[in-house]
Parts: structure tokens; C-alpha cells; sequence
């Protein structure tokens, strides 16, 4: 296990115009011009938070896909966001992961924002997904799932715990919370990226994107509301000696999640 150098983009995004938030992110990922690990998107970072997705929907073989292969290929890294996949007549708040070799891994949004309608028009997901990726154990998850403590907890030893957002302003004190929250109670890396600016239903977001240690404690510098892109390199000794140290998650109670 080495050191895992990801790449934050925060993003204001052009609503329900893949073709624009693509040449906006290929500009963003174009300007990176060292060798990183691991970029990270924004959910539903080609569209912004729309519950229309008949009108921008896409398929496992659409464009925004073949943009995120082409990117991976071309840094030699993975990439990853959260897009709106239509597959077998559902719509799904889909995360997708691209590796360096084209090999795709998904994970769809399992707690649905219920105060927006979004349970109504996008299917759940009732899988968690731990990606193994150079010697580092990932759990992504989607903006809402921050809420859901139970659902993040770290019984998969992973080394990172990843959320992609559309969390808007109103909420960001919990936002910034329950982050830190996530990072300190499963002795994990713990990184969110949220969007900026403001949508067609003036819903403002103010970005808060940020990356922290497993002691809690912050190790990005992201502009709190600006549209910004930061590198962040992962310590895997702090995880290794922090761990071995303090051996918390040893005395974790264990537990059975019923799938609804």
C-alpha cells in the first residue's frame, strides 16, 4: 500500500447539457499536468441534480462512459462521479468507476432524497461496493448516503470512504459534520466532493469539498464556494500507524443490515 494522490474537482455545473459539463471537466482534467491516482467528480456531475431523467439518460455504452475510459486512459488513472444510467427500464443515481484499464465497477445510490421526489423516479441500490485499487480498499457512496452512518461502517476494512454530492447550502453545516464524522468513527481517509454554484430551481450550492484523515482532521485546502480543482495525496503510513496505534475499530459492535 502506497500513497493514493487523488485529484478533487469542484464544479459548478451546466444543467441537463452533458455535451457542456464534459468539455468543462476535459478542460479541468486537460490542466493536470502530474501524474495522480484517482479524479473525482461530482454527483450527477453531467447533468447536475435533475429529476428529469428521461431527457439526459444515459446508457453502460453512452457517451459520458466512453469519455470517462478515454480520460483514464489517457492520465493513466482512474476517474470517478455519479451519473443517471438508464438499464432495463429503471433509472438509476449511478456511481461509476473507471480504472486505468477500462474496467468499469458501479455502485447506484442506495438512500434516495426522499425530500426532492428522487425515490419516486430513480431505483435504489441495495449493494454496497468496495473497489480494490493500488493496494487501497474504496467505499464510494452518493451525496444523501452521508446521512446513514450504519450503511458507511467500515465492516469491509476499506482505507477510504469517498462521497460524491449535489449537497446544497441550506445544509452544509451537516455536510461538513458529518464528513469529518464519517473520516474519525471508521479510522478511514474520508473525502467529499460537492458541487458550486446554483441550479435551474435556484437551489445554491457552496462547495465544502474537502479530505480527512482518519484522526479527523483536514488535509485539503479547497476554497470553501469557488470552483476549484486540488491534488490531495493519502498517507498510507498515518493510516497504517494510527490504525496499528489505537486499534478502534477492533472494539466496533457487529450488526446486520436488513435490505428493504
Amino acid at each position: 500500500m502506497k500513497d493514493l494522490k487523488t485529484v478533487i474537482i469542484q464544479a459548478n455545473l451546466a444543467w441537463e447539457n452533458p455535451k457542456q459539463n464534459r468539455a468543462y471537466f476535459s478542460e479541468k482534467i486537460d490542466a493536470i499536468f502530474e501524474s495522480v491516482d484517482l479524479i473525482i467528480l461530482p454527483e450527477m456531475f453531467s447533468t447536475g441534480f435533475t429529476m428529469n431523467p428521461n431527457a439526459v439518460a444515459e446508457s453502460m455504452d453512452g457517451e459520458t462512459i466512453l469519455w470517462m475510459k478515454n480520460f483514464a486512459n489517457q492520465k493513466d488513472c482512474a476517474i470517478t462521479g455519479s451519473l443517471i444510467i438508464k438499464e432495463n427500464e429503471h433509472f438509476y443515481n449511478r456511481l461509476v468507476f473507471v480504472y486505468p484499464s477500462g474496467e468499469i465497477k458501479t455502485y447506484d445510490k442506495r438512500h434516495s432524497f426522499t425530500l426532492a421526489g428522487e425515490h419516486k423516479i430513480y431505483t435504489s441500490g441495495t449493494e454496497k461496493l468496495i473497489l480494490h485499487y493500488k493496494g487501497w480498499n474504496i467505499c464510494p457512496l452518493i451525496c444523501y448516503d452521508l446521512r446513514f452512518p450504519v450503511w458507511a461502517r467500515n465492516v469491509d476494512d476499506y482505507d477510504l470512504l469517498l462521497y460524491v454530492a449535489n449537497w446544497p447550502k441550506p445544509r452544509i453545516a451537516a455536510w461538513d459534520a458529518l464528513l469529518k464524522a464519517r473520516a474519525i468513527e471508521n479510522m478511514t481517509y474520508c473525502i467529499g466532493v460537492n458541487r458550486v454554484g446554483f441550479d435551474i430551481n435556484k437551489h445554491e450550492y457552496i462547495g465544502h469539498s474537502a479530505a480527512y484523515n482518519s484522526l479527523g482532521e483536514k488535509v485539503s485546502n479547497i476554497p470553501i464556494s469557488s470552483e476549484m480543482t486540488e491534488i490531495v495525496t493519502l498517507s498510507a503510513k498515518h493510516l497504517e500507524k494510527t490504525r496499528e496505534k489505537l486499534q478502534f475499530l477492533n472494539d466496533m459492535d457487529s450488526f446486520h443490515i436488513n435490505i428493504k
